[in-house]
């Protein structure tokens, strides 16, 4: 049906994961509100973007030195882990990629959004304060400027949201 009102058919989605909560959250949110199964051919490409390291090496107990790449080989062995249960839970529905990229993630975000030639891009909001946000900058923010297709930034729900007026 919503081939026929004018919706693509066969879409590519990128969910911009990490560890956090939110971003688990946007990812849920698409599942349950983007996302066509069956007839459609969407394409959910699970995109997680590994920051750069400092470059301050590190002495283990014996007194070698470890640099930082060293050390970033084990966490994305998690990460790998991680969308590896991801893809398994998702691919009875959908056709599901995933990418590991080095980088700062608003930059790799929007890099593999037109690289993907993708229809939109899912991303959880942090929800940083004014203050954070000066510092760290908003992914979300800066995605939403940069990114040439339609941005869909998640929101995670506050206890009070669902509170009875």
């Amino acid at each position: 049906m919503a081939g026929e009102v004018g919706l693509p058919r066969d879409r590519k989605i990128l969910v911009a994961v990490d560890e956090s909560e939110e971003s688990m959250h946007a990812l849920s949110w698409c599942l349950e509100n983007v996302l066509f199964c069956g007839d459609y051919k969407d394409t959910l490409i699970l995109l997680y973007a590994i920051p750069p390291r400092a470059v301050y090496p590190t002495l283990d107990n014996t007194g070698h030195v470890f640099s930082s790449d060293f050390l970033g080989h084990d966490a994305e062995s998690i990460i790998r882990m991680r969308l590896i249960l991801l893809y398994r839970r998702l691919k009875e529905c959908v056709k599901v990629e995933t990418r590991i990229e080095h980088g700062d993630p608003r930059d790799v975000i929007c890099e593999m959004a037109e690289k993907l030639h993708v229809d939109v891009v899912v991303m959880g909001s942090h929800g940083y304060g004014l203050i954070k946000r000066a510092f760290l900058g908003s992914v979300s923010n800066h995605c939403v400027q940069n990114v040439k297709c339609p941005v869909l930034v998640v929101k995670r729900p506050r206890p009070d949201d669902y509170r009875s007026k």
